[in-house]
């Protein structure tokens, strides 16, 4: 399940909520009780590195392997 991360209008308050993705947004903000909650977009919290099957795979002829630096013929 993906963490929300939202924001009151009214009072600042930040929380951030593990949701499912079919969860309807919150409104309600747990310290002030108005209805001025606001989920907001942010950045995902991982991050693909390394020689990984996004690097490699799909990838043709020389282009291949580009964390090694050359080429994939040897």
């Amino acid at each position: 399940m993906p963490i929300y991360e939202y924001h009151c209008k009214a009072c600042g308050h930040r929380m951030d909520k593990l949701q499912k993705i079919s969860a309807a947004p919150l409104t309600e903000c747990p310290e002030c009780k108005t209805d001025q909650l606001e989920k907001l977009v942010s950045a995902a919290g991982f991050r693909l590195a390394g020689s990984g099957w996004y690097e490699t795979d799909f990838k043709s002829g020389s282009k291949k392997n580009l964390a090694g630096g050359g080429d994939s013929s040897s």
